[in-house]
């Protein structure tokens, strides 16, 4: 049974836990395809092992021309005629119910006949919730924060239609499925609790480097810059270590439309020495940078589950993050790293001088935190528990799916 997955854009930097789960089940042997609005040839160059495998962007798809609109005018007839030929059926149901210009802009899902369609992020589905019955398939929605923690939040009621006719839901931990529960959702929906995961084998502090005796701690933050990265409290932070006079410096990786405020901020804070601004870097700069810190700090307002933390963890890292979302769940508290009140810059900053003193305390933090990301995070783990989530839907009855779901080991 041919499986859709449903995104705005692929492949994309910030996204790569989409791209190894693609990768994945490829591999397991499913019929799987990626659709989404833009595929742009340069976010390709940041996953080099796609060369190797053109059968991987075969299986990405786009939506047909939308601007101008002259040009969507002249290929309607030949998107018409395209679905048709792949997908008799489905196209009949749109054009039974005049719904020709909706049949142009799902023209790439409709010509593949997908047995399950995967909404890779909520507010995707809530935009197109009966796009699974038009085309007689198996619904599945993933919720990953920010849906839930703003889009559910902005516009009250606009997930009832995906509670009611998705055929499952995922989440990446138990705090998005309580959110999800308070916005609506009823508690008996066949839902997953599938945590995001990395390769170990990448991510990997075999060749670490130990910290110059008296040199200053050096802290690590990976993200968008964003608003709910919270980045203003990381900056904020290292001015408490610095008039607590300890020796730090934090090197932030990520790009995004706050970079001017951020900057700001740190220029205000007066800590520009102590903060450097990396920009987006590929993977295996990332995996460098890990190499080179002490510890990652991660102060988020709003979360999903947190991937650079994951990270972090496998690379030997402890983590000092905020209890937004599900980050209680991913980094254990006292053991791999600290976990603080968000918006606390204060309590960021005392976490930071402790590991800062103790260099045996990060040594003991990291190895549990290498040790957390191989029992529960890897990607194997993960693609298991994705298999199990599809077989589910597909399998005859609901008794089935229950059945199957709930063989999914709770991964979180």
């Amino acid at each position: 049974m041919r499986l859709v997955l449903i995104v705005p854009a692929f492949p994309k930097l910030s996204e790569t836990f989409i791209v190894n789960k693609f990768a994945g089940l490829l591999e397991r042997g499913w019929d799987v395809y990626v659709a989404c609005g833009n595929s742009e040839a340069a976010q390709w160059r940041h996953f080099p092992e796609s060369e190797s495998r053109p059968d991987v962007r075969a299986r990405v798809v786009k939506t047909w021309p939308h601007r101008p609109r002259w040009l969507a005018a002249m290929l309607l007839p030949c998107a018409v005629l395209f679905c048709l030929f792949r997908n008799p059926a489905g196209t009949w149901r749109y054009l039974r119910r005049g719904m020709l210009r909706e049949l142009y802009l799902d023209a790439h899902i409709v010509a593949l006949n997908p047995g399950v369609i995967h909404f890779e992020f909520g507010s995707l589905a809530a935009e197109r919730p009966g796009l699974a019955s038009m085309l007689d398939s198996k619904m599945i929605a993933s919720f990953r924060g920010y849906d839930l923690n703003l889009s559910g939040l902005e516009r009250p009621g606009c997930f009832d239609e995906v509670w009611r006719k998705a055929d499952a839901l995922h989440f990446l931990g138990e705090k998005l499925w309580e959110e999800a529960q308070r916005q609506g959702c009823p508690p008996a929906k066949p839902h997953a609790l599938i945590p995001p995961a990395i390769d170990v084998k990448f991510f990997d502090p075999a060749k670490r480097e130990e910290a110059p005796a008296g040199g200053p701690l050096r802290i690590l933050s990976v993200g968008r810059l964003a608003w709910e990265k919270g980045y203003e409290h990381a900056i904020k932070a290292m001015r408490f270590l610095a008039d607590k006079g300890a020796r730090a410096e934090l090197r932030i990786v990520g790009e995004g439309g706050m970079l001017e405020a951020l900057a700001f901020a740190r220029y205000q804070l007066g800590v520009e020495e102590s903060v450097k601004f990396l920009g987006a870097l590929p993977p295996s700069q990332v995996r460098q940078e890990m190499l080179a810190a002490d510890v990652l700090l991660h102060a988020s307002v709003s979360e999903g589950f947190g991937n650079a933390v994951i990270e972090a963890q496998a690379m030997g890292l402890p983590v000092v993050c905020s209890d937004a979302g599900g980050l209680s769940e991913n980094v254990s508290d006292g053991e791999t790293g600290f976990v603080t009140p968000r918006r606390d810059a204060r309590a960021l900053a005392e976490k930071l001088a402790l590991l800062a003193r103790d260099p045996g305390l990060r040594r003991r933090m990291g190895q549990a935190g290498r040790k957390r990301a191989l029992e529960r995070f890897q990607l194997a783990g993960q693609i298991e528990a994705f298999d199990r989530l599809y077989r589910g839907v597909l399998a005859e009855g609901r008794r089935g799916m229950r059945e199957s779901l709930a063989a999914i080991p709770n991964q979180t």
